[in-house]
């Protein structure tokens, strides 16, 4: 995307979890950007400092704090954003959360809450601000999904499900939205290994070393900048693109699966025991 792109300035942009991690980095480019922000998040902490960050750049922001797996609670912030800017043009639902633990030991409610916000948030997003989006005229949906809506891993069922949900949900949407000839474009993004804190501040199932797993992410697999992240989601927003695979290991496993198809997990299942934290025994 060049740098005097115009594509963004004046519209206004919707991000979910801009506290940090990526919706923080997609919220400052846009800023940067001339787009005008509604930013959201449940800790207000991290979002005062993106809106510091985004309001030094010049850029217009509405903040609130909003838990995406709360329904009723999306759709009344939908409504409140219409009405301050008088029209939304891009939604970037991007909030979400972690999980790590082998579906034995799982809890139903560790794997409901992953669906709560990474799925359902994704879902109440899209329907909220969809209407908003077509009267715009000039509308698009950006969904989250990750790498691990491409591949399965173990221990990471749950997240797996939720993020190859909002694959399905988002690669149907841009269908009906074509055939409906609705002017509304939709993006699903696929991050592969982002520096940011999710692991870390994610849940475990009991006897998962959350701690050793962040490790491991920390050390081997985040190899891509939130700030470079940002860059090649609205790069790939601008072009209309509805897959936007972020960092080299995402395009790589890709690859993988696309040749492969459902041989891959023979390859996951021989390198993951031998870079994954074992799970505690007996539990």
């Amino acid at each position: 995307m060049s740098a005097t792109s115009t594509h963004f300035r004046g519209k206004v942009a919707v991000v979910t979890g801009a506290g940090s991690g990526i919706g923080r980095a997609l919220a400052v480019d846009l800023a940067g950007r001339g787009a005008r922000l509604a930013l959201s998040d449940v800790d207000p902490t991290g979002l005062a400092e993106t809106v510091r960050q985004a309001e030094a750049l010049g850029a217009e922001v509405r903040t609130d704090h909003l838990d995406v797996g709360e329904r009723e609670a999306v759709f009344a912030y939908a409504e409140a954003v219409q009405e301050q800017f008088a029209a939304v043009n891009i939604v970037f639902n991007n909030a979400g959360i972690s999980f790590s633990g082998e579906v034995e030991v799982s809890e139903f409610k560790d794997m409901e809450r992953i669906m709560d916000v990474d799925y359902w948030g994704v879902v109440n997003g899209t329907k909220a601000f969809l209407p908003h989006l077509i009267a715009s005229g000039d509308g698009h949906v950006v969904n989250t999904s990750s790498l691990f809506g491409l591949l399965a891993m173990p221990s990471q069922s749950a997240y797996n499900a939720a993020k190859f949900a909002v694959r399905g949900f988002t690669e149907s949407l841009r269908q009906e939205m074509l055939i409906d000839g609705r002017p509304v474009k939709v993006s699903c993004v696929h991050p592969g290994g982002i520096k940011t804190n999710i692991v870390r501040n994610g849940t475990a199932a009991a006897g998962t070393d959350n701690a050793a797993v962040a490790a491991l992410f920390d050390a081997k697999l985040a190899r891509t900048t939130a700030t470079e992240a940002a860059r090649v989601i609205l790069r790939g927003v601008e072009k209309g693109h509805a897959r936007i695979l972020v960092g080299a290991d995402a395009k790589v496993l890709d690859v993988l699966v696309r040749i492969t198809g459902s041989g891959y997990q023979r390859v996951i299942t021989a390198v993951a025991p031998r870079i994954m934290p074992r799970r505690t025994s007996g539990l």
